[in-house]
């Protein structure tokens, strides 16, 4: 008998193991190795995310926060469209090690090209202050636009670095994993992934800061340049250490029958191929799956909303880059450390509390912080920039509050959020399972995204000229607050209606 049979996948682990290291010692060959690589993605889109904030906001000639909703919305969503319809074209070309190879070397190469020659090269590249500054003039309206095509390799690398997370990690890791995991596998596994991967938060938060601390206190002229060569050194330097693992992966679990038998991984759910007409219809005429839609919709609206108007004060209180780029490190340190812990606190709610109980966090925790944060650039608007709140800089605690609200809004989210969203598709019957999941995913997903970017957009095109968003918090505020009660009602009836469907099912 080997020694993969002898202790089977499925016998249960009794006792603390159960909950925190459900892993069989043989098992370790194939858990490891899949955990690292999870590590390395969100090790490098953590880096790369931080980054291209700060080069849209405080690096970009012209550019502020202002610009994020207009590249979120132009910029990410119809790349993202266009690299999926690339992505199936190469995936009918390459078999799966090399389709994985061939995309992350593609990311790898750009980040590389774009801290060692792109960046250095920028003054050569972009448009100039004065054509950018007259452009602006000219056509009041775009004011916000200029400064994305004017800094256009700052914008492609906002765009890479944001499908980095949705091509990398969803597309190529996930789809790796569902082929070669059991699923009992699956079931031990996927949460321990994410945990460890949390790490990469903590890692890629901790390297920042490092590396903006050390670039500072260089002799070079450009310190944030120096910063940026050292972040993209690591991120080739992970980004090998993921190739790596994924070859090894091929060479020496995937060979192993004890490990990986192929045809053994989890059954494919026939996803439904639904369009956004297919998907609004199903959604609107099922007040379960549009509750669920609300929920999601909400999400990506309000912290969208809340980010950028945040991110703006960022760069009024640390108008150099390099300090710019360390506090966005001290977000994802903070946010990870957060994040593993309450991943725990959360687990134990979810099995302490009622379903509504747990998904009531996630808003009333928006709702109550974006009370304080809007309130304070009020305040700020109302007093000037020199003002004080008990003797603290009204600025400095805009961005402290913003910091705290942030690093625990994405914390509460990845631990309870996500989980009760998942959760909330459980009593449905198949068909609107899986269809329903799809078309909530296609519309809301969709629409949480870049709805926030929409609203940003509009309302600076309207205004025109070079206006704030935080001159805009009165309106910001108040749609932000109007989405979070409907996300609120919405989970106080999809409750009642989860609640029941659950008792049908036992009672069936």
């Amino acid at each position: 008998m080997s020694k993969g049979e002898g202790v089977g996948t499925e016998q249960e682990f009794k006792g603390l193991r159960s909950i925190v290291w459900p892993i069989h010692n043989f098992e370790l060959k194939k858990f490891l190795p899949m955990g690292l690589m999870m590590l390395c993605i969100l090790f490098i889109y953590t880096l790369v995310r931080d980054l291209k904030d700060t080069l849209m906001v405080s690096c970009a000639t012209g550019g502020g926060a202002e610009t994020l909703g207009f590249l979120k919305l132009y910029g990410v969503t119809p790349s993202a469209i266009v690299f999926m319809i690339v992505f199936v074209k190469l995936a009918n070309i390459f078999e799966r090690e090399k389709l994985f190879v061939v995309i992350t070397s593609f990311f790898l190469a750009f980040f590389a090209l774009f801290g060692f020659i792109l960046y250095p090269l920028r003054d050569i590249l972009h448009l100039s202050q004065e054509t950018i500054t007259s452009l602006q003039e000219t056509i009041p309206r775009l004011h916000w636009v200029w400064p994305v095509i004017g800094n256009w390799s700052y914008a492609l690398f906002y765009i890479l670095s944001e499908l980095w997370g949705s091509v990398v990690l969803t597309a190529l890791f996930w789809q790796f994993a569902n082929e070669i995991m059991k699923v009992t596998e699956a079931k031990r596994f996927y949460s321990l992934f994410g945990f460890i991967g949390n790490f990469g938060l903590l890692a890629s938060g901790s390297v920042i800061i490092i590396c903006a601390n050390f670039a500072k206190g260089s002799t070079g002229i450009d310190a944030f340049g120096i910063n940026l060569r050292y972040q993209m050194g690591a991120v080739v330097l992970f980004g090998s250490i993921l190739l790596y693992l994924l070859h090894w992966m091929y060479k020496h679990v995937l060979t192993d029958p004890k490990l990986y038998n192929p045809g053994e991984g989890q059954k494919k759910k026939s996803k439904p191929k639904l369009g956004l007409k297919e998907s609004a219809k199903m959604i609107f005429t099922s007040p379960y799956l549009l509750m669920i839609a609300v929920l999601l919709l909400a999400y990506g609206v309000s912290i969208n909303l809340i980010e950028c108007v945040w991110k703006g004060q960022i760069k009024m209180q640390y108008p150099d880059s390099n300090d710019y780029n360390a506090l966005m490190g001290k977000l994802s340190f903070t946010t990870g450390c957060i994040t593993i812990i309450v991943m725990l606190v959360g687990a134990n709610i979810l099995r302490r509390f009622s379903w509504r109980t747990a998904a009531l966090v996630t808003p009333m925790f928006l709702l109550l912080t974006s009370v304080v944060f809007f309130g304070v650039i009020m305040y700020e608007n109302a007093n000037g920039l020199e003002s004080n709140i008990m003797g603290v800089s009204v600025l400095l605690v805009a961005v402290i509050t913003g910091l705290v609200q942030n690093a625990f809004s994405k914390g509460v989210k990845y631990s309870l959020f996500d989980s009760t969203m998942q959760m909330a598709y459980i009593p449905l019957d198949q068909e609107q399972k899986v269809k329903g999941q799809a078309a909530v995913g296609i519309l809301a997903g969709r629409g949480g995204k870049s709805g926030g970017a929409f609203i940003q957009s509009t309302l600076l095109l309207v205004a025109g000229g070079g206006v704030s968003l935080s001159s805009m918090v009165d309106i910001l505020g108040s749609i932000v607050f109007i989405v979070v009660i409907l996300w609120i009602i919405s989970v106080f009836g999809l409750s009642k209606k989860f609640e029941a469907l659950t008792a049908e099912k036992k009672a069936e």
